[in-house]
């Protein structure tokens, strides 16, 4: 599995004077670009993390698969969750060092190289196509993944990559269009790579009537209600709002050719925990595991303790839910009050907008000057649009705001 060479545009490096015009303006920097939280790690997660200090998978080599506890805790997950029973379906999960190592090293694991085809959406996350490109696989890029006649006829693909809520734009992709993908790469033996790491995060019910439940979506009837200019309450939640690849109904009972990615980091701001996970097709992920295992890929012993509060502490994702909601919504309205044509994304915690000069970069010299940092859009495969994160304090987003509609 030796690594091949790579090419990105997305190099945080070149925003670096941008951030330097920015920080010279009154009230410093607020830098909106990079996605990583800034909010309290739940209470639950530090606890389980102390307890887990001196257990036997602290001072014993911790386990790949994951201890017993934090299996039940995945499986609970899912099943209550997203809607899935993970053993109905012959699927598997192993947890992850964080979700960003598991689709860089994906084509790589799937054994994929040189004459291999990997199909991704033209606008996303940098990491599949670095992660293609270091397996020695190539790259193609469609505009709608969803369109299956876009990719399905191309010779040799093996995988297919799909977003869902998408970073950047947001988009969420149905159980109808999830089930014709899986059928199309079903068609020409080829793998769904569905990473869902912002799957709680949905915002398409916002202004929906709907009492806090955290039972799954299918089973919250959704009152309608009158349009508003304010946003929801914070009760107008279902944690499971978002299609999964792996529901009964999308995947016909199967788990073959699926894998799902998810992460922590966003839904209880553990990314310096580094707790993710792989699930699906039974013989892909044991095949996973072992390599992982001989590579030393493995979360250790009081992380996977830590990981498994998270899972289980419902009520804390539900908070941040909320925060996440306000900060968006709060963006939203302050961006069409600077021109923007903004609007409340889907899903995720990113708002995905054409920039006003129709240029990212043209854009991005014009905000630093008001002392605001987006990322550029050619970053994501889009240099018409900007994308700002949800991702900073109440203080750091209410002073953005100001800004943005002085």
């Amino acid at each position: 599995m030796g690594f091949h060479a790579y090419s990105s545009p997305y190099d945080w490096s070149r925003i670096a004077g941008f951030k330097t015009t920015a920080k010279t303006v009154p009230g410093g920097m607020i830098d909106l670009s990079v996605g990583s939280p800034v909010d309290p790690v739940p209470s639950s997660v530090q606890q389980a993390l102390v307890a887990g200090a001196d257990a036997p998978n602290a001072h014993g080599y911790p386990v790949t698969a994951g201890t017993a506890d934090l299996k039940a805790a995945i499986d609970a997950w899912f099943r209550e969750l997203r809607g899935v029973d993970l053993k109905s379906i012959n699927a598997a999960a192993v947890p992850t060092v964080g979700s960003k190592e598991a689709v860089a090293l994906m084509a790589s694991l799937l054994h994929l190289g040189e004459g291999d085809v990997v199909v991704q959406p033209a606008v996303s996350y940098p990491t599949y196509e670095i992660g293609t490109q270091l397996a020695g696989a190539t790259v193609v890029k469609v505009d709608d993944v969803t369109d299956v006649d876009s990719w399905v006829n191309i010779p040799n693909v093996k995988a297919i990559w799909i977003n869902s809520p998408c970073n950047p734009s947001g988009e969420v992709i149905s159980a109808d269009w999830l089930t014709d993908i899986v059928a199309a790469a079903r068609r020409i033996g080829a793998v769904v790579l569905s990473d869902e790491c912002y799957a709680l995060m949905d915002w398409r019910s916002v202004r929906r009537n709907t009492a806090a439940s955290y039972a799954p979506a299918a089973s919250v009837p959704a009152a309608p209600v009158a349009e508003s200019n304010e946003p929801a309450s914070d009760t107008a939640f279902s944690l499971s709002a978002t299609p999964c690849a792996l529901n009964p109904h999308v995947c016909e009972g199967s788990a073959a050719g699926i894998l799902v990615l998810y992460s922590l980091s966003k839904q209880s701001n553990m990314a310096g925990y580094r707790t993710a996970l792989i699930a699906g097709d039974y013989r892909l992920v044991k095949e996973m595991a072992e390599y992982r295992k001989q590579i030393g890929q493995i979360i250790p012993g009081p992380v996977q303790a830590a990981m498994a509060a998270g899972l289980k502490d419902t009520a804390a994702v539900h908070e941040q839910w909320g925060r996440y909601r306000r900060r968006l919504s709060a963006l939203v309205d302050a961006l069409k009050a600077y021109g923007y044509s903004a609007q409340m994304p889907s899903g995720a915690l990113y708002v995905w907008v054409k920039a006003k000069s129709g240029d990212c970069w043209a854009d991005m010299a014009e905000l630093a000057k008001i002392g605001i940092i987006p990322s550029p859009g050619e970053f994501y495969g889009d240099p018409a649009y900007l994308r700002f994160s949800a991702t900073a304090t109440d203080e750091a987003i209410r002073s953005a705001c100001e800004r943005l509609t002085a």
